[in-house]
């Protein structure tokens, strides 16, 4: 079965790795036609082994080879394409659009946070098929209030999130 790991904390804030060296941990954990893409750590393989193995097993090998508390999330590549296709925004140029993949239930945390934090015009969130969707104008990312509570320590292991973009682009190479 085709999957993609989404990786958290992947080259930003001092964790920096090669994509090339992720691929090969995945390969000597076992997996098959390993790529990268973009280096924002979304890899693309083949396995057996269901998501739940595959988080452990790739968390672990990740962990133990790069020295770091690993985080990712394994989806399908059926689950995949639901976050291309539930996207509830319209794409503009002047918007960012991010989904968010992570642990069963955290689009619910997520939207108690964005509800609780104030937004900027154009700011909007929306949960489509149990998948957090966030739109946010294209340099308020980091500086909004929503966006400085995505760095919180508490929700590490909880989600990662992508431009909607990337999605289009792990898709075409499934």
């Amino acid at each position: 079965m085709k999957y993609c790991a989404f990786l958290r904390g992947v080259n930003v804030k001092g964790t920096n790795m090669k994509m090339a060296d992720v691929c090969q941990v995945f390969k000597d954990a076992g997996m098959k036609e390993v790529i990268s893409i973009l280096a924002s750590g979304n890899i693309v393989f083949s396995s057996d082994k269901n998501t739940t193995e595959l988080k452990t097993i790739l968390e672990k090998a990740m962990s133990q080879h790069f020295s770091y508390e690993a985080f990712l999330f394994v989806k399908s590549q059926k689950e995949t394409e639901v976050f291309w296709n539930s996207i509830p925004f319209e794409k503009k140029d002047e918007l960012h659009i991010y989904g968010f993949v992570g642990i069963p239930r955290v689009e619910k945390i997520l939207m108690e946070e964005f509800q609780k934090a104030g937004q900027v015009e154009n700011e909007k969130a929306a949960i489509v098929n149990d998948i957090f969707y966030w739109q946010v104008p294209k340099g308020n990312t980091l500086d909004s209030t929503f966006g400085k509570v995505l760095g919180k320590k508490s929700l590490k292991d909880q989600f990662t999130s992508r431009n909607v973009n990337t999605f289009e682009k792990i898709l075409k190479k499934f």
